[in-house]
């Protein structure tokens, strides 16, 4: 051991990436480990409740048009952000979310707790073209979910994969599921979806 100084391991790249990483996987498990054992992090918070059907389908033309690019999802507990936005995010909101949808990188505005804070239609024309509304805007528009349908069949595969991953859907949410999305184009699922979006939590700080 006499031999062990930190001039040798700095001498040793190979030895120092190894330390280094054993020291980083380390750290790693004591500060991320717990939280799977924390009721905060792993139960849903009151009222939660799975996505209906429409707001599932709807959170997949979210992520497939790659809306997660420029919205975050995730309001930190700064105060620029929750004057802004409202209350910070915190996990047990999202415990139904297979992928989880959090971080902070924004383009645009975070989009945590836009639920209910614009109507439809300023929604179904913001999505059309955002500069009708916000001059200035560099989202582009997506007007061929408008005139898109839903594919019903396509539905309960999707919730069946839910349900392995211990999402609650009962067999009944199942099978009514292709109905609710009768006639219902993707403009419709992602409206659905946003509208939904952080109404758990209203308390603003």
């Amino acid at each position: 051991m006499k031999n062990f100084t930190h001039e040798w391991i700095e001498k040793n790249p190979w030895l120092l990436i190894g330390l280094v990483l054993l020291v980083i996987s380390v750290g790693g498990l004591v500060e991320i480990v717990p939280l799977f054992f924390q009721k905060s992090t792993t139960e849903p918070v009151a009222g939660l409740r799975p996505y209906s059907p429409l707001r599932l389908a709807g959170r997949d033309v979210y992520i497939r048009e790659g809306c997660y690019n420029c919205h975050s999802q995730m309001i930190r507990p700064l105060r620029a952000e929750t004057e802004r936005y409202g209350h910070y995010s915190v996990a047990g909101e999202f415990v139904y979310d297979h992928p989880f949808q959090w971080g902070s990188k924004r383009t645009g505005p975070d989009l945590a707790r836009v639920g209910g804070r614009y109507s439809d239609e300023w929604h179904r024309t913001h999505l059309d073209n955002p500069r009708d509304l916000v001059p200035e805007s560099n989202m582009p528009g997506y007007p061929w979910l408008a005139t898109t349908r839903l594919d019903p069949a396509t539905i309960v595969p999707k919730m069946r994969a839910m349900q392995a991953l211990a999402v609650p859907y009962s067999e009944q949410e199942v099978r009514n599921a292709p109905a609710e999305l009768a006639g219902k184009t993707e403009q419709d699922a992602l409206i659905a979806y946003l509208q939904g979006l952080g109404t758990q939590i209203k308390t603003r700080n």
